[in-house]
């Protein structure tokens, strides 16, 4: 009978490569592969960055944005920073409007990049360190909760968000994506601050929510409710079961601190803003928006405001909620998720209306989709440990499928989208008109133009009665109908045309000498009310008219005009905020360490006591 073999001795049953797929034999060795290991580690933070560049710095460099709603409204912001810095009254627009009504940081960076590189590629970049600075803020924000592994998988898959592509690619929304971006990254430091107590952590966290709110107000108000109070939330539960240095008294009082230093820094910071909306509250007819609909009753309505944002991540929508329920520390989260949820079904639901009055009327509901699926990062990413640590390669694939489909989706859409208008496909024949022989005497309007009209108005150095920004209106004839733009005015049915009907009877006040119309619709009308057609560009696409007897243009007299002191400390503060929230970041560096308190599980408490 043959010796045993040492190796003989552990088991009686043969060795195969398929009870343990670790060995690869190759060339006649035997080598140790452990494929476990290469899910086992965070992603490094580098990675992770590199990865958001790779995937929209290439849509961005095709200036996939410029066709977006609100895109070329950003740079028309941004041109007048460009040229009048510390003037914030435009009278591009409405015969004149402030500016100080919309927090000016994105489009002051804008400006500034624009001097070197132009105002398109300068958007471009400031969209591009806006959602590099979102996945930092989501592996920074998911790290109060879950680990530095599920948040660099949660930061990782946030790169192809539908919602981020949807806000980017189609809605335009700069502002929006920016100011996520920086609440995201100040959050972690509040939470420091009110369990620990380090004064590093308040200045830096102060002066990273002040840049937020100098960069969009909506963000601002709704983001504490959101975001700030699921923080606060579950640093009282910390403190109330030990797992942080601080008392619960402490945190809440230095809560308070932090909220009062924060409030009286934006009450500083966009205090031409606050003065603005006392003296001319929003107080025109409200205008229907799609985000306001009951998604039902509307399958286009469902996909653009629902199944395109969320994507794939409907899919974990079941365990999101069951995981988060699971544990007392996750139901802050999860219940600021949930309420994003439901404000962004918009009409869907009556909680909306009923919870913000007249205000439901005011706002868009597109944006708390986004807050969402943000919210739900530190829950997708313990799913996606989970599911690589079962499935592993499987599971990779997996995930990156959904995740590719998601945006891939999110961009398909762009075209996909029934309801989304079309635009002039070349406005420089209309620059160039306005621009030559003293027709920038008078004031214009386009109609058919869509989101076309800021780049005319950018380009341009004549003036218009119309706009794109509905807030800044003061115009009567714009403020008492239930109407948007008047380039866009069919769209709002009769409240739309009597709009444009009241601006066409008031055109020789106004100076209103030229219409450019790049819809046919609109021709019956002007021919109707004595308008001509003089001329025609693109082949026939955009033709313009004239009204003989209309006088030159002259300044409309306003009492919303800014005083000088007003527009510097706009022209200043802003700016000085950012500033300083990067010098803070670059002298006080972060230390590289787990906001997750120790003795924090990942799992459920079912397994925990299972475990037990």
């Amino acid at each position: 009978m043959a010796p045993t073999k040492p190796w003989q001795e552990k088991s009686s049953k043969p060795y195969t490569l398929k009870q343990n797929p670790n060995f690869r034999y190759q060339m006649g060795t035997t080598t140790t592969v452990n494929t476990a290991q290469s899910y086992s580690r965070p992603v490094p933070l580098l990675v992770i960055i590199l990865a958001a560049v790779a995937v929209h710095g290439p849509l961005l460099l095709m200036q996939l944005p410029t066709g977006s709603y609100d895109a070329n409204f950003h740079m028309f912001f941004a041109s007048h920073y460009a040229h009048h810095w510390f003037d914030p009254w435009n009278e591009k627009w409405f015969a004149g409007f402030s500016q100080t009504t919309y927090p000016p940081l994105v489009h002051q960076w804008i400006a500034l990049f624009s001097e070197v590189i132009g105002l398109k590629l300068a958007y471009m970049l400031v969209q591009m360190i806006a959602i590099v600075l979102l996945v930092v803020g989501v592996f920074r924000f998911a790290r109060i909760w879950v680990d530095d592994r599920a948040a660099s998988y949660a930061a990782l898959v946030s790169i192809f968000l539908g919602s981020l592509a949807f806000l980017a690619y189609q809605a335009g929304q700069l502002a929006t994506i920016t100011s996520a971006a920086l609440y995201l990254n100040a959050l972690p430091y509040f939470y420091e601050w009110i369990t620990e107590s380090g004064g590093r952590s308040l200045v830096k966290g102060v002066a990273i929510g002040l840049a937020a709110a100098a960069a969009h107000h909506v963000t601002l108000i709704f983001g504490v409710f959101f975001f700030a109070v699921p923080v606060l939330w579950t640093a009282c539960l910390d403190a109330h079961d030990e797992r942080v240095s601080g008392s619960l008294f402490g945190v809440l009082s230095r809560s308070a601190v932090f909220a009062f230093v924060v409030g009286v820094g934006v009450a500083i910071v966009l205090l031409p803003y606050w003065l603005t909306m006392i003296q001319h509250p929003i107080s025109q007819m409200p205008i229907p928006h799609d985000s306001r609909s009951n998604f039902l009753f509307s399958l286009p309505i469902a996909a653009n405001n629902f199944l395109i944002p969320y994507g794939a991540l409907i899919l974990a929508l079941p365990f999101i909620v069951l995981r988060g329920a699971a544990s007392r520390r996750l139901i802050p989260l999860l219940l600021g998720f949930w309420m994003a949820v439901i404000f962004g079904l918009g009409g869907t639901t009556p909680l909306p209306r009923w919870l913000l009055g007249r205000a439901y009327e005011v706002l868009t509901y597109e944006r708390f989709a986004f807050w969402a699926t943000l919210l739900a990062m530190p829950l997708l990413g313990v799913l996606l440990v989970r599911l690589l640590d079962r499935f592993q390669t499987k599971g990779a694939v997996a995930i990156a499928t959904c995740a590719v489909a998601t945006l891939g989706a999110a961009l398909w859409w762009l075209n996909g989208n029934p309801t989304r208008p079309t635009g002039a496909s070349d406005v420089q024949p209309v620059i160039s008109f306005l621009n030559r022989d003293g027709h920038d005497a008078y004031r214009y309007i386009t109609l058919g133009f869509g989101s076309e009209l800021s780049e005319v108005s950018t380009y341009t150095s004549a003036n218009s009665v119309d706009g794109d920004y509905n807030s800044a209106r003061l115009l009567p004839e714009m403020t008492h109908y239930g109407s948007a733009q008047l380039t866009d005015a069919k769209f709002y049915g009769s409240a739309g045309m009597a709009s444009l009907r009241a601006m066409l009877a008031h055109a020789n006040r106004y100076g209103l000498k030229y219409i450019f119309v790049h819809d046919p619709f609109y021709e019956p009308l002007l021919t109707f009310v004595g308008w001509r057609k003089i001329e025609s560009f693109d082949g026939g696409a955009i033709t313009a008219w004239s009204k003989e007897d209309v006088p030159p243009a002259h300044k409309i007299q306003s009492d919303a005009v800014p005083p000088a002191w007003e527009g510097l400390m706009w022209g200043i503060l802003p700016m000085v905020v950012s500033f300083l929230a990067i010098f803070l970041e670059l002298l006080l560096p972060e230390h590289r360490r787990s906001l997750l308190p120790v003795g924090i599980s990942l799992a459920p408490q079912s397994e925990q006591h299972f475990a037990a």
